[in-house]
């Protein structure tokens, strides 16, 4: 399986992710550079973290309109794996492959922590590695974490399953207390109807090995290398 990271000017995980990709998941990776519209036939494709185009305006604004974003909705469109973390969801978001926005931190301070996170659909492509109510142990590291969306999108993505992740205790209980940002109703990351992009905020590359405190992120990786061969 070939996993494509994008890089844009100010992307700072972008490194993260191919690391994990390759040494961990032990997958091929190649970069990808924002004013190239070429994918080189990638079999998944990953938006990182980081201040893409240095956040101006508002984050993934500008991303938006890169090359590439052009590329990665069309591969999306024919049912393409994409994950976008942290930064990449708001750029997912603001490219209209997910619903919603991501807003400032509840606040309006930068939160930087290992969070919990409970698994509210194990039969996605990005979470078959996973099971229904597992905790994750995975850190953040955003302003603007703050998901929000009006009533009808929310109640689409309850009634289709499409709330992923949702902050909570380690107890797996999810309470305003293990909400880290203000999202709302504790979202930490979303699909798209098709289920084939996802959209997170905590950084499961930041996860992925022990000398990182927690292994629990891989099984993001395993989850996307196990769909691609069952199909």
């Amino acid at each position: 399986m070939k996993f494509g990271v994008i890089i844009f000017p100010g992307s700072n995980c972008d490194h993260d992710a191919y690391f994990t990709v390759e040494h961990v998941a032990k997958q091929k990776a190649t970069f990808l550079w924002h004013e190239s519209h070429d994918l080189e036939n990638c079999d998944a494709i990953i938006v990182p973290g980081g201040f893409a185009y240095g956040d101006y305006l508002r984050t993934g604004a500008i991303a938006r309109f890169s090359p590439v974003m052009d590329s990665v909705r069309k591969f999306a469109d024919g049912g393409g794996l994409v994950l976008g973390i942290c930064n990449g969801f708001q750029i997912l978001c603001e490219s209209g492959l997910l619903p919603g926005a991501l807003m400032r931190n509840v606040g309006l301070k930068y939160v930087c922590k290992p969070v919990h996170v409970r698994v509210e659909n194990a039969s996605t492509p990005f979470t078959n590695s996973c099971s229904e109510g597992e905790v994750l142990t995975i850190p953040i590291g955003h302003m603007e974490g703050n998901y929000f969306c009006d009533p009808a999108t929310l109640e689409d993505l309850k009634k289709q399953n499409r709330i992923i992740f949702r902050y909570c205790l380690p107890s797996g209980e999810v309470t305003a207390s293990a909400n880290p940002n203000g999202s709302l109703e504790n979202i930490a990351g979303i699909s798209s109807a098709g289920g084939n992009v996802v959209g997170m905020m905590p950084h499961p590359e930041r996860s992925a090995e022990p000398e990182l405190g927690c292994t629990d992120g891989v099984k993001i990786f395993h989850s996307m290398v196990e769909a691609f061969v069952a199909r």
